[in-house]
């Protein structure tokens, strides 16, 4: 019998969310891109009201005046609410207009911070240990995904805090491909995948929470059906349809999440 690994099983479920060559040939740009102003957003929020599992728990393990590393940081939601106990505070994305945004908002706090431009675990390399390694909201963007989870461990000397949906962020919208294209879109990989990947990784110390964030989207109607009809694959002329089709979802005012933590193995 052939057996597939934690890790294989991951990368072939997100294998599965590929779109059609067909439809992504109809995008005016990129399906997957995201608006800097949401993350900013929620950075901003999460610096005023810091709070729940993967707060606290990296708070924890985080000493006085030590540095976090932020891999993913986008504008900076993981790790600006630990900048007030911490003396650096580094950044990692590929996008350099997340780290512009990031770059704005740990300037006004205690801790200095730097930024590293590039795709984890790619530029690894160019970032020394930190006493806390924060990765929010990336895992299913990440097919590869042990290297990336070995990198994360190798450059944290206290702890490794990841939090991510129970399931792919973009499932919800389901509903939505088949109404617009008739396709079916995958129900894997979950966290619970995630987290087998993690115990094949061997780390120690491994804990899970389930919780509930309070995470309000006031994003306007109009703002997030033009971005849902972006990730659609859909022309400007039919946001209007999109705007209908979701109009009567409420905005997200509570998230469902995945707190995932564990043991660095950085040295000093």
């Amino acid at each position: 019998m052939v057996t597939t690994s934690a890790a294989d099983r991951w990368a072939n479920a997100l294998g599965e969310w590929a779109l059609p060559a067909e439809i992504l040939a109809q995008a005016a740009g990129s399906p997957w891109a995201h608006p800097v102003k949401q993350f900013a957003d929620r950075a901003d929020d999460a610096a005023s009201h810091p709070g729940g599992w993967s707060y606290e728990r990296a708070a924890s393990a985080l000493p006085p005046g030590g540095s976090v590393l932020d891999v993913g940081v986008g504008a900076g939601a993981a790790s600006l609410p630990l900048a007030r106990r911490a003396a650096l505070v580094t950044g990692v994305d590929a996008d350099p207009r997340m780290l512009e945004a990031f770059t704005e908002r740990i300037a006004v706090t205690p801790a200095a911070g730097a930024v590293v431009e590039g795709t984890w675990p790619d530029v690894a390399d160019q970032v020394a240990p930190h006493d806390v390694v924060v990765a929010h909201h990336v895992a299913y963007n990440v097919a590869d995904l042990m290297p990336f989870l070995e990198a994360l461990t190798n450059k944290a000397r206290h702890g490794v805090v990841v939090e991510l949906p129970p399931r792919h962020p973009l499932s919800w919208m389901s509903p939505l491909w088949r109404q617009f294209w008739n396709l079916a879109r995958p129900d894997a990989p979950t966290a619970d995948d995630f987290v087998a990947v993690v115990e094949d990784l061997g780390v120690s110390g491994l804990v899970v929470y389930r919780w509930t964030r309070d995470d309000p989207d006031l994003t306007p109607l109009a703002e997030r059906a033009a971005l849902v009809a972006q990730r659609l694959c859909l022309p400007d002329e039919r946001v209007g349809e999109v705007r209908d089709a979701i109009a009567d979802q409420p905005p997200n005012r509570h998230r469902d999440v995945v707190t995932v933590a564990w043991d660095g193995s950085g040295a000093s």
